[in-house]
C-alpha cells in the first residue's frame, strides 16, 4: 500500500478520532481513496503538505523499486476513486503530473491504472476530455527521448501500450460521442513532422512508423466509423507530403533523344546488371536505383507505404475494402490527383484496386473516365484524370482487355464528338483536353493492341472505333501528342494490318517536341503517366510488381516479324525524311525505332517536306494522320 500513504493515512485517523491507531495497520481501497480525497480538499483551507506528497508520489522517476511502484499504483487507482474532487483551479500541477505520464515508463499494473484515471476523468467532466485524448494519442509513441524502438524489449512495450492506449480512446468515445471529432482533430495536429532538422532521422522514422501504426489501429478499430475516413485521409497526406518531398531532379533520367519505352527497357536492363539477375527480370525504371538508394525520404515512403498494403489486405479479408476505397478514393480525387510531382503515393490506390479489380478497380477507372469527360473540371484535371487513366489501363494487369477496350471507346467516343463541334486547326494550347485524350488512347494501345487483336470479340470493336478520322481530324492530335508514343502506336497499327500506306516519313527516335511542350503547359502534363514503374523497391517487389504490366513483358504485334525485318527494311519501306529537315521544325521526337507515318499533307505541307511516295494509310479501313508524341512520366526518368 505504501508506508508513507499508510502513516500518514494513521496520523490523520489518530487525529479525527483521537484514537490511537498502531502504525502498519491494514488500509482498504476505499481508506486510501479517503485519504486522497481530504489531501484534495485541504488544498482549498491552505494545507498542501499531503497534496504535494501525492503530487511528488506521480513525479518521482524511479520506477524499479518494487515499493515505488507500489505507491504510484496505490496513488492512481485512489485519484480513480477521487476523481470528482479533483478541479482545474487548485488542483494544476497534479493534473499536469497526470496528463504528463508516459505508459513507455511503466509496468503494465501501473498502465493499466493510469489509463483507469484518464477515463474517469474524462467521464467525470467534459473540460478534461482534451487532455485525456491529448495525453492518450502522446503515448502513440515512446517519449521523445527514447530510443527502445531499436531494441527487442521497445517492441514488447509497444505491444502492451498501444493496445491499452486504444482500448481508452474507444471507452472515452463510447462514453462522450463528441469527443470523436476531437480526436481526429488531435491525431491529425500531433503528426510527427519529417521536416525537423533537429531531429536524429533515425529515431524520427521509427516515430513516423509507429505513429502511422497508430493510425491505422485506429481505422481498423472499434470506433472507426467515427474516426476512420479522416485518419486515412491524413495518411494519404502523410505519404504524399514525403513523396513530393524526393525531388524530380534527385530522380529524372529524360535523354531527350530518346523515347520513354526505349528509356524503360534500359533501366531494366542496367537494374538487372546491378542485382546480377537476368536481363528478363521484371525491374523498376525511370527513376534510379543508385539515386533512391540513398535516400532517407524514400525509405521511409517505402515503409509507411508497405505498412499501408498490409493494411489494405486486412480490410479485404475483413470484407471491407470497399469501404475504405471509398475514403481513398476521395482522398485521392482532393489531394494526388492534382499533385504534378506524386511519384509513388498514388500507388496506394493503384494496390487497392489490385485486391479487388471487379469492384475498386472498375471504380477507379470510372471516376477517372467521369472527371475528364466533365466539362466542370478545370483543364488541368481533366489532363491528370485522363492522364492517370491511361497509365492504369496500361499498366494493371489485373484489368480484363474487355474492360480496357470499353474504357477506351468512352475516350474514342468523347474524341470524336469533341472533334465534330471543332472547325479550327490545330492548337495545343488551346485543346489540351482533347490531345491528352489522343495520347491517352494511343498510349494504352500499345500495350494492349496485340492482346486485343488476338481476340476476335475484341478486334471487332477496336476497328469500328472512330480513330482514324479523329487521329485525321485538323487539330492534328498526330503532331501534337509526344512522338514517341505516336511512332509506338503507328508501328504496332502497321504491323496489326489495320491501315494501309501511301505514303510517310519517318521521325528521329527523340522524347518530345514543342508542341507537345505546348499542349503539356507548364506542369508538362503532356509528359505524365503516373502509374510508370514504382521504384520503392520493397514496395515494388512485395506488392506492386506481381500486378502489374512492365514493357519488356509486353507481346507487340510486330514481335512476330521482327526477325524477318530490320529497321532499314522498315524504312526503306515507308521512305525516309530527311532528319535535317524535321529537326529544323523541332517538331517530334520518338520511340525505340526509327519508324515510317503515314500520309498527312498537313503535316508535309508544315514540315515542308516531300515523302516518297505519295499515297495515304487507313485505320481500319480509314485514313489516318501521322505524328504522336511521347508521354512522360516516371518512367522516362
Amino acid at each position: 500500500m505504501g508506508v508513507e500513504l499508510t502513516h500518514q493515512y494513521t496520523e490523520y485517523r489518530a487525529m479525527e478520532d483521537q484514537e490511537e491507531v498502531e502504525e502498519g495497520v491494514i488500509l482498504t481501497d476505499w481508506d486510501i481513496v479517503y485519504h486522497v480525497r481530504d489531501a484534495l480538499l485541504s488544498v482549498k483551507t491552505g494545507d498542501r503538505s499531503s497534496y504535494h506528497q501525492l503530487v511528488a508520489v506521480l513525479h518521482h522517476r524511479d520506477r524499479s523499486a518494487p515499493d515505488k511502484v507500489a505507491l504510484l499504483l496505490t496513488s492512481l487507482k485512489a485519484l480513480s476513486g477521487a476523481v470528482s474532487y479533483i478541479n482545474d483551479i487548485d488542483h494544476v500541477s497534479l493534473l499536469q503530473s497526470i496528463f504528463g505520464m508516459s505508459m513507455w515508463n511503466c509496468v503494465p499494473d501501473v498502465m493499466d491504472a493510469l489509463l483507469e484515471l484518464i477515463i474517469c476523468l474524462a467521464a467525470s467532466n467534459g473540460k478534461y476530455v482534451d487532455l485525456c485524448l491529448d495525453m492518450l494519442v502522446n503515448n502513440f509513441m515512446p517519449p521523445m527521448e527514447s530510443d527502445m524502438l531499436r531494441h527487442p524489449r521497445g517492441q514488447t512495450k509497444k505491444d502492451q501500450v498501444l493496445p491499452r492506449v486504444h482500448t481508452g480512446l474507444e471507452v472515452i468515445v463510447d462514453l462522450v460521442p463528441l469527443a470523436a471529432l476531437k480526436l481526429s482533430t488531435t491525431v491529425v495536429q500531433k503528426r510527427p513532422m519529417f521536416f525537423r532538422k533537429d531531429f536524429n532521422m533515425d529515431r524520427l522514422k521509427f516515430r513516423m512508423e509507429i505513429y502511422l501504426k497508430n493510425m491505422l489501429m485506429l481505422e481498423g478499430g472499434a470506433i472507426r466509423e467515427f474516426v476512420g475516413s479522416s485518419v486515412l485521409m491524413e495518411v494519404v497526406n502523410m505519404m504524399l507530403e514525403l513523396d513530393v518531398a524526393i525531388g524530380w531532379d534527385e530522380l529524372l533520367r529524360d535523354d531527350p533523344s530518346k523515347g520513354i519505352f526505349t528509356m524503360e527497357l534500359e533501366d531494366e536492363e542496367e537494374e538487372a546488371d546491378i542485382d546480377g539477375q537476368a536481363n528478363d527480370v521484371e525491374l523498376p525504371s525511370t527513376l534510379t536505383l543508385r539515386n533512391l538508394g540513398k535516400n532517407v525520404t524514400a525509405d521511409l515512403l517505402d515503409s509507411l507505404m508497405i505498412q499501408f498494403f498490409e493494411h489494405l489486405e486486412t480490410c479485404a479479408d475483413k470484407k471491407r475494402l470497399s469501404e475504405v476505397f471509398e475514403t481513398l478514393l476521395s482522398s485521392f480525387v482532393a489531394t494526388i490527383l492534382n499533385t504534378y510531382k506524386s511519384k509513388f503515393s498514388q500507388f496506394a490506390i493503384f494496390y487497392a484496386c489490385a485486391l479487388d479489380p471487379e469492384n475498386c478497380g472498375v471504380k477507379f477507372a470510372q471516376t477517372l473516365g467521369d472527371m475528364f469527360i466533365s466539362n466542370f473540371n478545370p483543364p488541368v484535371t481533366r489532363m491528370s484524370a485522363v492522364a492517370y487513366l491511361a497509365s492504369y489501363l496500361a499498366r494493371g494487369k489485373f484489368l480484363s482487355t474487355a474492360f480496357v477496350v470499353n474504357m477506351l471507346k468512352r475516350l474514342v467516343d468523347w474524341c470524336l464528338r469533341y472533334c465534330e463541334e471543332q472547325d479550327r486547326d490545330m492548337n495545343p494550347k488551346a485543346h489540351q483536353a482533347f490531345y491528352s485524350a489522343c495520347q491517352g488512347i494511343m498510349y494504352v494501345l500499345c500495350f494492349h493492341m496485340k492482346s486485343i487483336m488476338n481476340v476476335p470479340t475484341l478486334k471487332s470493336q477496336l476497328l469500328l472505333m472512330p480513330i482514324e478520322p479523329i487521329l485525321r481530324h485538323k487539330l492534328g492530335p498526330l503532331e501534337v501528342c509526344l512522338p514517341s508514343i505516336v511512332n509506338e502506336f503507328l508501328k504496332q497499327a502497321k504491323a496489326a494490318h489495320l491501315f494501309t500506306i501511301s505514303k510517310a516519313f519517318i521521325f528521329e527516335d527523340l522524347l518530345e517536341s514543342d508542341l507537345s511542350r505546348d499542349f503539356g503547359g507548364l506542369e508538362r502534363l503532356d509528359m505524365f503517366f503516373p502509374f510508370d514503374p514504382c521504384l520503392l523497391k520493397r514496395c515494388d517487389r512485395g506488392f506492386i510488381r506481381p500486378n502489374f504490366i512492365y514493357w519488356n513483358h509486353v507481346k507487340t504485334t510486330y514481335d512476330d516479324d521482327e526477325e524477318d525485318s530490320s529497321d532499314e527494311d522498315i524504312a526503306d519501306d515507308f521512305g525516309v525524311v530527311n532528319e535535317e529537315n524535321f529537326m529544323e521544325e523541332g517538331i517530334a521526337r520518338s520511340f525505340d525505332r526509327d519508324i515510317d507515318l503515314d500520309e498527312f499533307d498537313f503535316v508535309m505541307n508544315k514540315m515542308s517536306i516531300t515523302p516518297k511516295n505519295t499515297s495515304g494509310f487507313q485505320f481500319g479501313g480509314a485514313r489516318m494522320p501521322s505524328k504522336i508524341r511521347p508521354s512522360t512520366s516516371p518512367e522516362s526518368m
